[in-house]
């Protein structure tokens, strides 16, 4: 039971020595090689987009569990911008969380169903106003789609995205510096481990619930050292503190020697974020920041995203970071 656990650190290894995979693991990495073979004759860059939250279940037949609020938008958005800019997408989601193109009709924006008009013939018909844009975004839904340029996977538990996140990396290290990883995904500082995990529901009526979890273990490492060397690797610091964001990215940098961190201030998150990178003349950490006025609108009048930025700046440094690998 939870409340008797004693917890442990696990290693990366460890854990997957002793974590089940996923049951789909195998269809799911068969599906992603044939996209990589696929993009691989090609030439063509590949990004693989990490999205949404995960969850950390308290029970093997699972009622309870723990999540985060991510909806998975910076994400669901990036990879629109990375197909616009000629990338092949794999997109890692959680699953029901917000995906390229769809997005723009959630439940709480654009609602799809307001879309529509009930003609007296019995037709559907959408709004003349919603029109031209809806026909926009479905084009390009298409397209990334017929063209075989964006494949979507999903996770739901951390268990569940670890283990594909290893082995997609294995998948994709066949493509060495052409692969970008762009690890947006928020993902659960700590679990429970199948082990200890309560068969059955747990009962309220035994009073309190006194749970004792492990670490997640970082495999920022091995992913940049063993599964996908030469590969660039971008992920992403959330603080409340904004007086912490600058350090803790410094500190990952360090710690996992991979390329980018993005800093994201938890209430300025869709405003502002700032680029931690080191300088590779003299090996110095460098600090850019993208500000975005929260009322600017983009060309065709609509509310811009900070997004756009992120991403036009990470396919110049991708491209730079080729050059020289």
């Amino acid at each position: 039971m939870p409340s008797e656990s004693t917890s442990s650190n696990f290693s990366a290894d460890e854990y997957f020595a002793t974590q089940p995979p996923p049951p789909t693991l195998e269809h799911d990495v068969a599906a992603v090689r044939e996209f990589v073979v696929h993009h691989s004759a090609t030439g063509r860059k590949v990004v693989l987009v990490t999205s949404g939250g995960t969850t950390v279940p308290l029970e093997l037949n699972v009622v309870r569990f723990l999540d985060n609020f991510s909806a998975g938008t910076r994400g669901a958005t990036s990879a629109e911008y990375f197909l616009s800019a000629g990338y092949a997408v794999i997109f890692m989601h959680r699953q029901f969380s917000l995906q390229p193109f769809s997005r723009h009709y959630s439940h709480s924006t654009n609602p799809f169903l307001d879309l529509l008009e009930l003609e007296p013939s019995g037709n559907i018909e959408v709004h003349g106003k919603s029109r031209s844009e809806l026909v926009e975004v479905l084009a390009a839904y298409k397209n990334a789609r017929e063209s075989g340029m964006l494949h979507s996977m999903t996770f739901v538990t951390v268990n569940d995205y670890l283990w594909l996140l290893r082995a997609v990396s294995k998948e994709l290290a066949v493509l060495h510096n052409r692969v970008l990883y762009y690890l947006a995904a928020a993902v659960s500082d700590f679990f429970l481990p199948r082990q200890r995990l309560s068969e059955h529901k747990i009962q309220s009526g035994k009073g309190s619930l006194l749970i004792e979890m492990d670490q997640v273990p970082k495999i920022l490492k091995p992913m940049v050292d063993e599964w996908s060397p030469n590969s660039f690797v971008v992920s992403f610091k959330l603080e409340t503190d904004p007086a912490l964001l600058i350090p803790k990215a410094q500190a990952s940098l360090e710690r996992y020697g991979h390329q980018i961190v993005i800093g994201n201030d938890l209430h300025q998150r869709k405003f502002q974020v700032v680029f931690v990178s080191r300088d590779p003349r003299n090996g110095t950490t460098t600090e850019t920041w993208f500000r975005m006025d929260p009322h600017a609108v983009d060309e065709r009048g609509r509310p811009r995203e900070i997004e756009q930025d992120i991403i036009a700046e990470l396919v110049r440094r991708h491209d730079a970071w080729i050059q020289v690998k």
